[in-house]
């Protein structure tokens, strides 16, 4: 069994839907964006909605003038604290033979600073209720401690995360970085881990989620966030990232294409600084969705992704009601692959 990269081809995406009891600032813009991202995901494929209530959802969304029905949308209920489904979703495997797994790890709110008691439970709910394949092995991986953004791979037995979040208290602070490295290895069939042991985003709750730092394009491409204003905290963390990334090989041991995507300028909620990172980019069957600032750098960062991604369509959707959250488009998504 192995990883499977996010371009490899999907069989959907998974949303949790938000409602009036999740964390989100100014609810209405959120519905607002998760319908534009709705949208955007089913021009190519299909779309798996987990949510507190289908007919909550359905009038949220008839409200903003989409009709699901000539959709390619599936709706399946579940309780949840949040909408997080990159982090409490599950993480998929395909092996060889046309095996199909889903592996459930623990989500703990990030390290324990937020509720996640019943979104710890979403993909056992889901899985009971016939959100997958019935050829899909479910496999229950506590007490293990992982989030689906604190991870990136190649397709090929690479995985990229930072130590900063594997490695964090309130995780798996019982075991070792080697003890953690071994366990990912033997989980997802990896060959190697590339440790990011620097970079961070101001306004992250993550611990530095590689999702919003750097990310595989292809076996031999990474995109990352760089921050050219010395006078932005973000700049000198990024830079040591930078110089890490340039000494990383590909498995044929060559140096990577490595393709810089500029920070927005930073925005601000209330006096918090917001993580707003094009590196939070979704990929998709025949597309790149790539989280909008309503900046000029968002059309810098989708050219700069268009000519890596050259066969997909790559376009910005605007995001900056997720940053209330403190999160991104990546970070509210969940792809699962194709026969899934």
């Amino acid at each position: 069994m192995r990883l499977p990269a996010e371009w490899e081809k999907q069989g959907f995406v998974q949303l949790t839907w938000p409602h009036e009891d999740t964390a989100w600032y100014e609810l209405p813009k959120v519905l607002d964006c998760y319908v534009q991202i709705a949208r955007a995901i089913t021009r190519y494929e299909a779309l798996l909605i987990v949510c507190r209530d289908v007919k909550e959802c359905l009038q949220d969304m008839s409200e903003r003038g989409i009709d699901p029905s000539g959709l390619p949308i599936r709706f399946v209920e579940s309780p949840i604290n949040d909408t997080w489904a990159r982090d409490h979703g599950a993480i998929s495997l395909v092996g060889n033979n046309g095996e199909k797994r889903i592996l459930d790890f623990v989500f703990n709110g990030w390290g324990l600073k937020f509720g996640s008691d019943l979104d710890n439970q979403i993909t056992r709910t889901i899985y009971g209720k016939g959100a997958f394949s019935p050829e899909v092995e479910y496999v229950d991986m506590r007490p293990f401690v992982l989030e689906g953004g604190s991870i990136d791979t190649d397709g090929l037995g690479t995985l990229m995360a930072t130590s900063e979040c594997l490695c964090s208290l309130n995780r798996n602070e019982y075991l070792s970085q080697s003890q953690i490295e071994e366990k990912l290895k033997d989980a997802f069939g990896l060959k190697r881990i590339l440790w990011l042991d620097h970079g961070t985003i101001e306004g992250d709750d993550t611990d530095s989620h590689v999702d919003i730092l750097a990310r595989f394009c292809s076996p031999d491409t990474i995109a990352y966030s760089v921050c050219e204003d010395p006078s932005n905290p973000n700049h000198e963390p990024l830079k040591a990232m930078e110089e890490q990334l340039k000494s990383f090989r590909t498995l044929d041991g060559k140096p990577y294409r490595l393709v810089p995507l500029p920070l927005p300028e930073q925005m601000w909620l209330e006096g918090y600084p917001l993580p707003a990172s094009y590196a939070n980019f979704l990929i998709i069957n025949g597309a790149v969705l790539i989280p909008g600032s309503a900046q000029p750098s968002d059309e810098i960062a989708r050219e700069r992704l268009q000519a890596v991604f050259p066969d997909r369509e790559v376009s910005v959707v605007d995001c900056r009601a997720l940053l209330s959250g403190h999160g991104g488009l990546h970070c509210i998504t969940m792809n699962y692959p194709a026969g899934f």
